[in-house]
């Protein structure tokens, strides 16, 4: 399986440090025993107002990274319901263990305050399906044919209340309590993972992002950046920018995969995108060789009609 990977993080215009963290692990830069090939992404957004909420969220994509030490399953397991089985467990076993060390470390430590927490969405996308897993309001979400065709859902107070009818999406999105979150990592002894199994085509996107990138850019605009003929990276960068027009009110922080694109297609779109990239600077030395060009080309005119008008000795 082939992907094109991009990601980025901003600390956003409002808030004083950034405490998202994310993390994209195969087994290119990653000594694996969990598959032979594939990615795990993960974003995680820790709890502002909180105690250490940049160390619960650095905290929980690592005890996810982990999880690849566990053993593949049974060869005999391959393509089967049990394959499919096991790689959701292990998120959800990865996610519960680090619920557990981050509470752990604040009945030692964080004695009296508000706890330290985060939220973590994570995706293990390996031959054609993309296993899920996630706590919070940190979101997955899969783009294909120009629409958003799935999503996890979120684990805040408005999102339920949605949920069960009492409230439209217009009212959530304008709700000062949009941000209370019913689960989190760390802040609880136990928790209720959520899991979900994708299978995906040729060219689908898989979104993991933070609320700073889902609360200030709406899916409508997000849909037409992801369709757009660009790398994964510039789509990241142009979200980001995005969130930060729109007032980038909290941290931003996302992962963009797009799984098997075409090779020759990426091949140009990242030629494009170094072109791009680089066109200042590409500019100024174009148009530094040409003054230099014409100074030369000056110099030596000026040289030649001055050598064929001096008067003979």
């Amino acid at each position: 399986m082939f992907v094109d990977i991009g990601s980025g993080t901003h600390i956003g215009l409002k808030k004083a440090k950034n405490e998202d963290s994310f993390g994209i692990f195969d087994n290119i830069n990653t000594d694996i025993s969990l598959f032979h090939e594939g990615t795990l992404a993960a974003v995680a957004d820790g709890l502002g107002g909180h105690i250490g909420g940049d160390i619960a969220s650095k905290l929980a994509v690592s005890m996810l990274k982990d999880a690849l030490k566990k053993d593949a399953p049974p060869d005999d397991d391959r393509g089967s319901e049990r394959e499919d089985a096991y790689f959701l467990d292990t998120i959800s076993e990865a996610i519960l263990k680090a619920n557990e060390s981050i509470y752990q470390t604040n009945k030692e430590v964080i004695q009296g305050k508000r706890p330290m927490g985060t939220t973590l969405c994570a995706a293990l996308i390996k031959s054609g399906v993309a296993y899920v897993g996630n706590v919070g309001d940190s979101r997955a979400l899969l783009f294909r044919d120009g629409l958003f065709v799935r999503q996890t859902v979120d684990h805040s107070w408005v999102d339920e209340q949605v949920m069960k009818g009492l409230m439209s999406k217009e009212e959530a999105e304008k709700d000062k309590r949009r941000n209370l979150l019913t689960r989190s990592i760390g802040t609880h002894e136990t928790i209720e993972v959520d899991t979900y199994q994708w299978y995906l085509r040729d060219n689908d996107q898989l979104l993991i992002a933070t609320d700073g990138l889902l609360n200030m850019v709406c899916n409508e605009v997000s849909q037409e950046i992801l369709a757009r003929d660009l790398t994964a990276q510039e789509k990241v960068e142009i979200l980001i920018e995005k969130a930060l027009e729109n007032g980038g009110k909290d941290n931003i922080t996302l992962i963009l995969i797009t799984v098997n694109p075409k090779k020759s297609k990426l091949r140009r779109q990242r030629r494009k995108a170094w072109f791009r990239k680089h066109k200042k600077r590409i500019r100024f030395i174009t148009l530094s060789f040409l003054f230099g060009s014409a100074l030369f080309a000056a110099g030596y005119l000026c040289g030649f009609l001055h050598g064929s008008f001096s008067p003979p000795r």
